[in-house]
């Protein structure tokens, strides 16, 4: 095998959580090109069946499932549902996210809300998926992180312009580093690879006064855009990333470098 060949996702199911917001549809689009069978699934069917047509439309294969990831019984059924629609599933990224706290002074409840889909709703799709792709021997696992998952927030770069996400955010990302190690050091004896990318600051119409401050803060000067996540997300699924595990990689510009 060449090594553009070990890129390939030829043959291989993917399946993303969310996928129709702004890093989701990249993660999407970058599966589904480099030949994988690509299911997205979340609560909000409508906008990932939008996204789904439109890929479609390009002569690539994406389909779109419902699922509620504060629930295990969904998760379960999901499960059961991609591997009666696809037979395998080759890749798992956990990409989806609830924004459910507002700000450091919200209730415990929404609190509680946050911890039900992006603490405990990760590990359970994880598990659920993990232990297939295990009885297969192969499968990789990509967490999507955040630059927020390992240093705190910049308050200045926030000013005038509003605030960066409330805590629970910090503390779901921050877990979801060593969630990754430890399902890495559980799978690897059985041929299931999992790790993180933590991506930077994403331009969507953002705030020129965030923007300035934000680019002075990035080695490369700049936010991220709409093609920035597909190349690292297309490495960690295919066999070019055959003795990776365990792994966090920034795609931040270098932001966390410094």
């Amino acid at each position: 095998m060449s090594v553009l060949d070990s890129f390939s996702l030829k043959g291989r199911v993917a399946l993303v959580t969310g996928g129709a917001g702004l890093y989701g549809r990249q993660i999407v689009a970058a599966l589904a090109e480099a030949g994988a069978r690509t299911i997205m699934a979340s609560r909000g069917i409508e906008a990932l069946e939008k996204v789904a047509a439109q890929e479609r439309a390009r002569g690539l294969d994406v389909q779109a499932l419902s699922f509620d990831q504060s629930s295990e019984k969904s998760i379960l059924g999901l499960r059961d549902a991609v591997y009666e629609k696809a037979g395998r599933v080759d890749v798992l990224v956990n990409n989806s996210v609830l924004r459910s706290m507002a700000s450091w002074s919200d209730s415990a409840a929404n609190w509680e809300k946050s911890m039900q889909v992006n603490a405990t709703g990760v590990f359970l799709m994880t598990r659920a998926f993990g232990d297939k792709m295990a009885e297969a021997g192969r499968g990789s696992i990509i967490n999507v992180g955040s630059i927020y998952g390992v240093v705190g927030p910049d308050f200045s770069l926030y000013e005038e312009v509003g605030w960066p996400q409330p805590p629970d955010y910090w503390f779901n990302k921050g877990g979801m580093q060593n969630l990754t190690r430890f399902t890495a050091a559980h799978y690897g004896p059985r041929g299931v690879r999992c790790n993180v990318i933590n991506p930077g600051g994403y331009y969507n119409n953002t705030d020129e006064r965030f923007v300035k401050r934000y680019a002075k803060r990035v080695f490369l000067g700049r936010m991220a855009n709409d093609t920035d996540l597909k190349g690292v997300i297309v490495f960690l699924a295919s066999d070019a990333s055959a003795y990776l595990t365990g792994a966090t990689i920034a795609v931040d510009g270098g932001l966390t470098a410094k």
